[in-house]
């Protein structure tokens, strides 16, 4: 017997998922904010996982997440360029506040802990000044006298020759085997001084955290009998085994969000929906993201925090501080605001018996019947909610201030939710020109299923898919997700000027580089996939647009075309300017087993029958007090369809279905929301 097992660490919760013969067993316990491994292996035991059957652990994290969000990552050293030391405080010239003289900026990297040696490439990649070794070796003498945790080498234009790099490197390694070193023309051999030097720079940041997180990790598998790979979840959604993971950390910022993208794509084509967008709402923040056409949407960079742009490929997610545990409050002006801070784990929402005073979002809802006081909190099943506390937090912060009675204030509290959601996704869409009423909304984590009916009727779509188990949908997502490797290359040459051949030679060096990476996690090259684009402008232009391309030989033509249809898709025209092909992508795909969502639903749900509630209860609606169904979601048949107002109780998760609303349950078990 072999059996599979997701994990995803969440702010609040760490989920867990185990498949065996097509059996499913599950377990949502407490982060553990200090240290993540812990609510891992916790999550597992909670779960009873037998180690010594599992075939394969995937793991999504947010340890490097939080690392740069909380300035909590390792002590980093730079060595660069000559007169290029500033270059993360210079930025592009932007402002904490753009039309004010305030606000304050201290870059990852101190100065004192950036240091010039003398070297020089030009900008085609010639040699300038020879690179100075001694220099070098000073400087990590004093970079290691400083106790740093590594060394981040940056040096101008080496993404076109990074010969000085990789000399600077192994003169580092010679002298101090142990120091973790990182190059740029390794990390981003793209152009952009900035984002280059910000996205080696945080590569470094989290590098030894992540590299030790897994270690540990991987330590307390092995204690339990678990002698396989541990695999990672990457922000562009696909997988890489622990030791990529630990070496190019950067790459799992999105971990955590990232798995639940995949397993949304899947199951919203499932359910007949190309177009979809995301709602993964869980205790402490709201991410969503864009799937146009069956095709998860990357960007080629976000910026994590004012001043640090992080630029690798990832997906297109976008997070809100609209979780469960978000806290509501009224200001000095009596405006009720709800997040963007948490209450987090613990203490929690107040009515989590923890010691939380502050109202949230969970505990509104509990006021309003959408949440029952005997729903269990994750897989502690001895810990219940307590409607007398929430009531109490309402009252005194939210309900007194406002002259409101205590329901009126829980109802303002998740309307305001939900409109900071709906702006949220409806920014998120309109800006890329998209109409959020031709989409889907696959909407899971713990609370988002409170909030999918809602959404649907403020946004206008067509309708919401609710995952089988929308709490721990973003650790099946671990388990849905392929290998992937993505790699670029600076070419920066006009159109009128391509060398096909040149351009293809490229191509075929990424594609070895590629297979050979899978290859070293155990894929074979029977099941690589390879796929090719580039991000093009118009001369005269700052910003690329990323295109798709045929094959590994694109000629002038379908370059043109494709950038054009980008283009024209993106902002309406075109122009008849020159265009300049600025990096070349590569894209490196290993499958594996594909995930018989249908067979187990088969196996979970009933195969026919009506719909029964178990229970009644009196919930809240804005048309006033009701008395509506809680149904039981795997007493629920495929197929079964039932009408709103209603409750559907599960362990990881509760669906309220408003007013006007009808429920159908498709074959993957997914529940299925429309407007009646």
């Amino acid at each position: 017997m072999s059996a599979l097992v997701g994990v995803d660490v969440g702010g609040t919760f760490t989920d867990v998922v185990l498949l065996e013969d097509g059996a499913v067993r599950t377990s949502k316990v407490p982060s553990d904010v200090v240290d993540q491994s812990n609510g891992f292996l916790g999550g597992l035991e909670a779960a009873q996982v037998d180690h010594g059957s599992v075939q394969a652990v995937v793991h999504g994290t947010t340890v490097a997440t939080n690392a740069l969000i909380e300035r909590k990552g390792a002590r980093v050293g730079i060595i660069t360029t000559a007169g290029f030391r500033d270059i993360l405080e210079l930025r592009r010239r932007d402002r904490v506040t753009i039309y004010g003289l305030g606000g304050t900026f201290s870059p990852i990297v101190p100065r004192d802990l950036r240091l010039e040696v003398k070297e020089r490439m030009a900008a085609d990649g010639t040699v300038v000044t020879p690179l100075d070794t001694g220099q070098v070796r000073d400087a990590g003498a004093q970079l290691v006298e400083a106790e740093v945790d590594a060394v981040a080498v940056i040096f101008l234009h080496s993404y076109l020759n990074p010969e000085h790099e990789r000399a600077a490197a192994a003169e580092l390694g010679r002298h101090w085997p142990d120091l973790t070193v990182i190059t740029s023309s390794e990390v981003l051999p793209v152009y952009g001084e900035f984002e280059r030097t910000s996205t080696t720079a945080i590569s470094a940041y989290v590098q030894p955290l992540m590299a030790s997180y897994l270690s540990r990790l991987k330590d307390g598998l092995r204690v339990r009998g678990y002698e396989r790979d541990l695999l990672v979840v990457q922000s562009n959604g696909g997988l890489a085994d622990s030791s990529v993971a630990g070496r190019l950390a950067a790459n799992t910022v999105l971990s955590g969000p990232a798995a639940g993208v995949v397993a949304a794509n899947h199951l919203g084509q499932a359910a007949g929906f190309s177009n979809v967008i995301t709602a993964d709402m869980g205790g402490t923040s709201l991410d969503t993201a864009i799937i146009k056409g069956g095709r998860l949407l990357l960007k080629a960079q976000t910026t994590i925090d004012f001043g640090m742009p992080l630029a690798l490929p990832m997906l297109d997610i976008q997070t809100v501080g609209a979780g469960g545990g978000s806290i509501a409050r009224v200001g000095d002006d009596r405006i009720l605001t709800v997040g963007p801070d948490s209450a987090g784990a613990r203490p929690g929402p107040a009515c989590y018996g923890h010691g939380g005073t502050h109202p949230t979002i969970t505990d509104a809802n509990l006021i309003l019947g959408r949440l029952g006081e005997a729903s269990p909190l994750g897989s502690e099943s001895s810990v219940r909610l307590h409607l007398d506390l929430a009531v109490a937090a309402v009252r005194t912060k939210v309900a007194e201030p406002l002259g409101l009675s205590v329901v009126d204030a829980a109802l303002a509290i998740v309307e305001v939710a939900n409109l900071n959601t709906a702006g949220a996704i409806r920014l998120q869409s309109v800006e890329k020109g998209l109409d959020p009423r031709e989409f889907a909304l696959v909407s899971f984590g713990g609370a988002g299923p409170l909030h999918a009916a809602a959404l649907v009727e403020e946004l206008q779509m067509r309708a919401a898919v609710v995952p089988l188990f929308p709490g721990i949908t973003s650790a099946f997502g671990c388990i849905m997700s392929d290998f992937r490797h993505d790699l670029s290359e600076t070419v920066n040459v006009d159109l009128d000027d391509l060398d096909e051949k040149a351009i293809a030679a490229v191509y075929d060096r990424h594609r070895v580089a590629g297979t050979d990476l899978l290859g070293q996690e155990g894929i074979s090259p029977t099941m690589v996939t390879v796929t090719y684009g580039a991000d093009l402008l118009y001369d005269g232009q700052t910003y690329n647009l990323s295109v798709s391309l045929p094959s590994h030989q694109p000629t002038r033509n379908q370059f043109r075309e494709a950038f054009d249809a980008a283009y024209s898709a993106r902002f309406g025209y075109t122009l008849q300017n020159s265009v300049r092909i600025m990096n070349l992508t590569t894209t490196a795909f290993g499958a594996r087993p594909r995930l018989d969502m249908g067979a187990i639903a088969s196996a979970i749900l009933p195969p026919d029958g009506s719909v029964k509630a178990r229970s009644y209860r009196e919930v809240h609606l804005r048309s006033g007090a009701r008395e509506v169904p809680v149904y039981a979601r795997f007493d629920i048949p495929i197929g079964a369809t039932f009408p709103g107002p209603a409750v559907v109780d599960q362990g990881d998760s509760t669906l309220f279905l408003d007013e006007d609303h009808l429920a159908v349950v498709d074959t993957l078990g997914s529940i299925v929301v429309t407007r009646n």
